[in-house]
Parts: C-alpha cells; structure tokens; sequence
C-alpha cells in the first residue's frame, strides 16, 4: 500500500495539518503574522486619476522603464567574464551537449566588444555601450536575475506583468491604479513603442489585463502624433468648444439622476481627458522647443543614422513626460522581427556581431544622453530609472552559427535615480556569466522592489479576479533591500 492510502500516514497529516492552521489562526489574531489585508485604492470613478497617497514614505514619485526587446545580451554589455575570455574557443564544462532553445551549444565566445573600467568605480562595461557606461557610477546593477521562460513573447510578458501568459495588468498599470497621478492633463502611464514597431508582446507590455481599462498605457511617439485628438476638419475651435461644452452639461445632468452609474462617472472622466489632451499633448510632443544642443547631445539632428535620430526624439520625449508629471513611462528598444531574426531588436542568434553593432549606437548614445540630461535638471531625485530586457543569452555561440542563444538562467538589469545604491552592484552569474550563483533573485524581486520605491506593498497591493486576489508578484517576491537608501 502506498503511504497516500495508508491509514496511519493519512490521519498523521491530518492532524498535523489542522494544527498548522489552528496555529496560524491563533497567531493572526494575536497580531503576531504579517499583515496580508488587502490594500486597495479608493478610486473616484469622476477622477480615476486623481493622486492618492502610497502605503508608506516613497523615495520615488515617477518610474521612467527602458525595455530592450528581444533579449539584449547581458555577456556583450554589462556583465564582465574574465574567464570567459580566458576560456574563449573551449567547450563549457559540464554542458558540452547542451540543448537550449535553438538547439545544441557550441563553444564559449567571449564578447567581440573590449570591457574597459568606467567611472570612479571602475565598473568594467562593454565597449559596445560606451556612452552609458559612463554613467556607471550612477548605476546600480542587478547582475543575478533569472526568469521563467526562454521564449520572447512570454518572457516580455513576464518582465512587463509577473505572468507569463497574456491578460495580466502590467506594472504601469498596477502604479497607476494605486497612485493616480500628480498630472490632469496628461496620460497617468505612457509606452513609447520603438521606432521600428511594437515588441512581439505588443499591448500587453503596458495592457490594463483585469484592472479596469482606464489604467492601460497610452501609445505615444515623437515621430507620428496621437491618434483621433485633432479636432475633425470642417469644425471650428468655437463649434468643438461649445458641443463639448453641451455634452458635459447633458452628462452631468444625467449624472445628477443616476449618482451610483460610476461607469458613466468614468466615461465622462475620460472625455474630460481628451479634450485636456487636445491642448497638452501637441506641447509636450513638440520637440521645436528643444535646442539644438539638446538635439545633438541625444543625437536627434544624425543625418547618417536616421533610426538612431528617431529613437533619440522618443527619449527626449519620455524626458518631457517625466518633468511633466506623467507616473509611468515604458520606453522600448527593438520591435517584433521585421526584415528577420535579430534585424529590429537584440535576438542576436545568428549574427551578433553584425547586428549588435547597429544595435548598440542606437541605444547608446540618446539613452546617455537621456540620463545626464535627466540628472542635470534633477529629475532623478524623484524618478527611478529601470533597464531591462526580457532574459538575457548563452556565454556560448550556437552550433554552426555566430550568435547566442536564449538563457533565463542569469541575466543583468540596472537602476538609476530615485532610493537605489550607486555605484553599486548586487548578485552575480557563474564564470561564464551562464547560471545566476550569488544572490540569486527573480523577476518578482525586481517588481517588488520598484513599487516598494513607489510607496507601495507587493503583497498587498492586490485585485480580487476569478476568485483570487491577485497582485503583481503573485504569490512571489521580496524587496531587494540590499540595493535601497
């Protein structure tokens, strides 16, 4: 008989199961467990967005997230393996017959890029990103992270919302719903898709999920203007001013006869928006305002490399966000494959070195810029600054090609600004920059840690859903108090 079916192994559990849970249940009511009560905001659906208070002292007010897509290589950037350049041409110990995503592994490469010591610090960075490893003393580096699928649309998924599968609230939108915003006029949360494109996971990097829609990410660019906000032609200022100006008495009207119908409170709330966005958006999307210093330090006036110039105009506009108020602003790097594999974003399977080396200017040189220009006006006294991708490569080059596969199993983020150490540097991968070894921590980690800046507690910042109250971090995740003031 297995020890499932056997009489004396069940009653043992039993009763020792009960007594777990008439413990737990003495300790609840003498205080002694860990508050766990859910702690929901209280939304007024005539001002969803309206500024409420965090769960404790924030260090933080915005969160600005550069998302890399398709899986940047933590190996050719910001994680230094001596060994990996000592071992360069040799098979990786214990993983000769290694089998990843795309297949069977070849040898160790080291990176084609030189890692040179930045800073006061001496942080080694690649060559690659010259221009932000010069801000490495003003980085805090995360080199131990490790996630849960090895696939892009579920791993931007995961980075993006705790949850490997579509239809969960991304973390702008958890930010939104429980702190609003300090802004009326402008979107609460913001995404800036890539000049290319949308990432593979597309909306669900910065989708409401269950949350009500309101707290959705608003798609903006500084190359096209919003869509639907200019005002119909054939119509006058005066004629749209006094029709909205007709609907909102008609509306409140209504309101005043039906006080409990919130979804028309809503409704009415987001008209109110829009037609605030009509003035608002044209300004802060203006980028003829900005001097021509401006344009050249982030590299929006490079006649050579237009994608380049283009994505420099969406980082000075994520700037423009933040100084305006907005809470949260995801500003992406790489879109969904157009022209092949690794041509739009980081999936550098095939051909690393060629396809990096169109990558990295891109990214470099308006990003830095985006910092510094950041520091300089002192908006990272407020702002934290988050650098992700959505799991990093292999120490390895494919077999028969010359790029790197997938790895979830140890891969770089960094933070900047607003309650983070600097320069400072938390967990480590193995000598090959393969496993995650020293202080190893999770995506769930990440995402507590950047609401516990906001103010707010992972474990209790929750929505009740199909029977479960769900939250951001699932059942998961601790605060990485190790990179904290």
């Amino acid at each position: 008989m297995t020890p499932f079916l056997n009489r004396r192994h069940f009653l043992t559990q039993a009763t020792s199961g009960l007594g777990s849970i008439a413990l737990a249940s003495l300790l609840n009511q003498q205080r002694l467990l860990a508050d766990s009560t859910p702690i929901r905001p209280n939304i007024d659906p005539a001002k969803p967005f309206a500024s409420r208070p965090p769960h404790h002292p924030a260090a933080a007010k915005n969160v600005l997230v550069i998302f890399c897509a398709g899986a940047c290589s933590q190996l050719d950037t910001f994680d230094y393996k001596p060994e990996l350049i000592k071992r360069h041409g040799q098979p990786m110990p214990g993983a000769e017959s290694l089998v990843t995503f795309q297949g069977e592994q070849g040898m160790l490469t080291k990176s084609p890029w030189a890692f040179k010591p930045r800073g006061q610090s001496g942080k080694m960075i690649s060559e690659l990103v010259p221009q932000l490893g010069e801000l490495a003393d003003d980085m805090c580096f995360l080199h131990s992270l490790t996630g849960k699928t090895n696939t892009h649309g579920p791993g931007e998924n995961f980075m993006s919302t705790g949850q490997t599968l579509d239809g969960f609230p991304s973390m702008g939108a958890w930010a939104t719903w429980a702190l609003g915003t300090e802004n009326e006029n402008l979107p609460a949360y913001v995404a800036i898709a890539d000049p290319r494109g949308t990432p593979q996971s597309s909306v669900n990097n910065w989708g409401p999920g269950f949350l009500p829609a309101a707290f959705q990410g608003t798609e903006f660019s500084a190359l096209k203007p919003l869509d639907n906000l200019d005002i119909p032609a054939g119509v006058s200022p005066e004629t749209d001013r006094a029709t909205r100006g007709f609907l909102e008495r008609m509306n409140q009207r209504h309101l005043k006869q039906f006080p409990g119908d919130t979804e028309l409170a809503a409704r009415i709330s987001s008209y109110q928006l829009a037609a605030r966005m009509q003035l608002s958006v044209p300004e802060v999307t203006d980028l003829s305002s900005e001097s021509k210093s401006i344009l050249r330090e982030y590299g929006a006036d490079d006649s050579q490399n237009i994608l380049k110039a283009q994505f420099a105009k969406n980082c000075i506009l994520a700037r423009r966000l933040i100084e305006n108020g907005v809470r949260f602003v995801q500003l992406f790097n790489g879109a969904y494959q157009t022209g092949g594999e690794g041509v739009s974003n980081w999936d550098g399977h095939k051909s690393l070195h060629e396809q990096y080396s169109k990558h990295g200017p891109v990214l470099d040189q308006p990003c830095a810029a985006l910092l510094r220009d950041m520091k300089r006006r002192g908006l990272l006294k407020d702002t934290l600054v988050v650098w992700m991708t959505e799991f990093g490569r292999m120490p390895t080059f494919q077999k028969g090609a010359s790029g790197r596969d997938h790895n979830p199993e140890g891969f770089t983020a960094w933070m900047m600004g607003a309650g983070v150490k600097a320069p400072f540097t938390y967990g480590a991968t193995d000598e090959f920059g393969y496993k995650a070894v020293e202080n190893v921590s999770t995506v769930y980690d990440l995402h507590a840690t950047i609401l516990h800046l906001l103010g707010l507690n992972h474990e209790r910042l929750t929505y009740y859903h199909n029977g479960f109250e769900r939250r951001l971090t699932d059942v998961h995740g601790h605060v990485l108090n190790e990179v904290l003031h």
